[in-house]
């Protein structure tokens, strides 16, 4: 029975490569083998699992968080905060892309929402590159790799859902990625800057003719107008999880609210705007919720089966114990990432992976920060990463598939050894959470 679960878990990766809808997948694949296996019996557990999926007060924070995002996308936030950074670091080699770096670090603390930030930047900052003759590659690749960090920067929709699946306090998780997060745009912005100091070539100095002029003054009065609406935002969302006023739900709420008092600054709370965000929230809700009752039921057959067990034994008996167990752990997850969705390896390996962690004495907080950095690179991989879809579709003509795929390789790599540094190093991660409990009186 143990290997029919194996089998269960191939058919499944098996269909879903092929294209069928996911949610409906998980669903008909446990019955399939579950109703000959277990008996239909089996599945009066079901209804009460789905229950508490359902009635999960966390879980509430992801329209929120997703209502933010899509308002803020439509605020013009972006917009603002391309053009002032560029004018800020436009004058440098290289720091038109570094520009990118940092307004894609600023927009995943706000919107978070990948697939809009890639779009927003490669349609806004792809041709202004182009234009002062960047390479395509680097210019691609940066675009590519900024707009994913929303993944990991809290507040992210998938540190949300690993709270719940891991077990482990969103509020907690927020903090365990704040230093990763920040240690992922410094790295980015120091390869940025050495690429094009060694290689003039693919990140020339700009023609002050090309650029806007402003004083400095006015440039100061830009800079401040953009930032300090998009900060104070962040501050009151995180900040108001950090120090204890709120729960992450609460601060959720709090940041839709400010998230519709910045698109009123900007005149953009229009009727159309409300409609659109409403809708978008609905269906991206409707879609995370709709394959979470689908991976309840493929998870609950995959333990009746006993596949649970099976995997425990196989992850225990590895050469090295827990770092063999993190290292296959890890790969495993970076390579189903090239073929699926950051979902799909949430709700469906990562609830069998979390007990074993936790059998082995890994810190909870640290594999989840450490799923959440992998699960970026996901977005990234050739041939299935979507923010290599979104970019190409938001590219110009002269902008194949190709510059895209060779232009993020590095930016894959340089999430590799990101991940390979919290994984040596797992006090970067647990550092924050640890101060942010001392403070609040738990330690």
């Amino acid at each position: 029975m143990e290997y029919l679960a194996l089998v269960m878990f191939a058919v499944l990766i098996v269909l879903l490569l092929l294209g069928y809808p996911v949610a409906f997948t998980l669903g008909a694949v446990a019955l399939l083998f579950g109703i000959p296996a277990l008996g239909l019996e089996f599945f009066d557990l079901l209804p009460l699992r789905i229950w508490g999926v359902m009635t999960n007060f966390t879980l509430l924070a992801v329209p929120l968080f997703v209502f933010m995002g899509v308002i803020l996308e439509r605020s013009g936030l972006a917009e603002d905060l391309l053009e002032t950074m560029s004018l800020l670091f436009g004058r440098v080699r290289g720091g038109l892309a570094i520009s990118l770096v940092v307004v894609g670090g600023l927009l995943a603390a706000t919107t978070g929402v990948v697939g809009a930030t890639v779009v927003t930047m490669g349609v806004i900052a792809l041709p202004a590159l182009l234009k002062h003759n960047y390479q395509k590659e680097l210019s691609a690749g940066t675009i590519a790799a900024s707009g994913t960090l929303g993944q990991l920067i809290p507040p992210s929709i998938i540190l949300v859902l690993l709270g719940d699946v891991v077990g482990v306090p969103v509020g907690r998780l927020f903090a365990g990625a704040v230093v990763p997060g920040a240690l992922m745009i410094v790295a980015f912005i120091v390869f940025i800057a050495l690429y094009a100091f060694i290689k003039h070539e693919v990140a020339p100095l700009p023609d002050v003719s090309l650029m806007r002029g402003d004083s400095d003054r006015g440039l100061l009065q830009r800079v401040l107008k953009s930032l300090i609406p998009p900060l104070v935002l962040v501050f009151a969302v995180l900040g108001s999880i950090f120090f204890g006023v709120a729960a992450p739900t609460e601060s959720a709420a709090l940041g839709a609210v400010g998230a519709m008092v910045l698109a009123a600054m900007h005149k953009r709370l229009t009727r159309d705007n409300l409609r659109h965000a409403v809708q978008s929230t609905l269906k991206l809700t409707s879609m995370v919720f709709m394959i979470l009752v689908g991976a309840t039921a493929f998870g609950l057959v995959f333990r009746g089966l006993g596949g649970d067990s099976l995997v425990h034994d196989l992850m225990t008996s590895l050469p090295g114990e827990t770092w063999g167990f993190l290292l296959v752990s890890m790969l495993v997850i970076f390579i189903l990432g090239f073929f699926l969705d950051f979902l799909e390896i949430c709700f469906i390996v990562v609830p069998i992976l979390a007990p074993i962690a936790t059998t082995l004495g890994v810190d909870p907080l640290w594999f989840a920060i450490l799923i959440a950095v992998n699960l970026q690179t996901s977005f990234l991989t050739p041939p299935f990463g979507f923010s290599l879809f979104y970019l190409k579709a938001a590219a110009p003509r002269s902008v194949t598939i190709s510059h895209i795929y060779r232009g993020v390789i590095p930016f894959i790599i340089i999430q590799a050894l990101v991940l390979l540094g919290l994984i040596v190093f797992p006090k970067l991660v647990l550092w924050l959470p640890d101060v942010m409990d001392a403070w609040q009186g738990f330690n």
